[in-house]
């Protein structure tokens, strides 16, 4: 494994021979294709490269402070998700959160797994028959029960439901077995509140709350199913800065730093500046 003063000599000498040779710096998609082979390596059987570089790509380009951020973190995030193959975007299976690293004075970004990507990964334990989480509102009619015969009973009330009281958790084994978990919103308020998405604009706590309510449950009961060591281990790093890279890819050739790069992608022709 390169020691840092060789990685910075490597890393000077890419730069001289940019500028020797008249080459545009990269931009962060040039980067995420550079590294497409080591998460290709990563990823999942049932993922394809090609359609997790498009979907970390497009995340990137539709969130400006992304393309701001520490190149290694951000790239860090990227190759997380690939290894839990859990695409990031809209499907809420994970998310890229931009952060200011005041210590640093940079841009980092917390990786986020969202309540359909611990969804998505307990099934693949295949030790789990049904996984789901719903969410409890005041009107609902709600009962649980533990000891012995722990039991659960939730029946939504029909028209107005009232304000989020909390959320509960079920998973059922293919053995016949079962695991419940309830957390009240207090509960879950305390766990937002210590996490470093908790608050930011950016977080999906604040575009999807009730999502994030059932994940966290899940994610509190996670210790109790059926999965691999690996896979708890991989859980572990939810919410967490991106990785280096070098810590995370099996490829010795990829960066650990990278030079100076363009911020933005080349606009297409037509397309106007929005950053003014």
């Amino acid at each position: 494994m390169s020691t840092n003063e060789s990685l910075k000599q490597q890393i000077a000498t890419q730069k001289q021979n940019e500028v020797a040779n008249n080459n545009k710096p990269k931009t962060i998609g040039d980067y995420i294709d550079q590294m497409a082979p080591a998460m290709a390596q990563a990823l999942p059987q049932h993922m394809s490269i090609e359609r997790m570089t498009r979907m970390a790509t497009t995340v990137i380009r539709t969130t400006p402070q992304l393309k701001e951020a520490d190149v290694s973190s951000l790239l860090g995030a990227v190759m997380q998700s690939a290894q839990l193959g859990l695409e990031p975007g809209p499907m809420g299976h994970c998310y890229f959160l931009p952060f200011r690293n005041n210590k640093k004075g940079t841009t980092d970004v917390t990786f986020i797994i969202g309540y359909r990507g611990m969804i998505d990964l307990a099934r693949r334990s295949g030790h789990i028959q049904s996984i789901y989480a719903h969410a409890v509102y005041e009107n609902d009619e709600f009962d649980y029960q533990l000891g012995l015969h722990s039991d659960l009973k939730h029946v939504p009330a029909e028209s107005d439901r009232g304000q989020f009281k909390g959320a509960y958790a079920v998973a059922h084994f293919k053995d016949g077995g079962y695991q419940f978990e309830y957390m009240p919103k207090s509960e879950i308020e305390k766990r937002r509140a210590r996490s470093k998405a908790g608050n930011s604009k950016y977080s999906p706590w604040a575009t999807d709350y009730e999502e994030m309510a059932k994940k966290t449950v899940i994610r509190y009961m996670w210790k109790y199913l059926p999965v691999s060591v690996e896979m708890q281990q991989a859980v572990s790093h939810d919410e967490g800065v991106g990785k280096n890279i070098k810590d995370i890819t099996p490829d010795d050739d990829s960066y650990v730093d990278m030079p100076e790069i363009v911020a933005d992608y080349p606009q297409e022709e037509g397309a106007t500046d929005e950053s003014n």
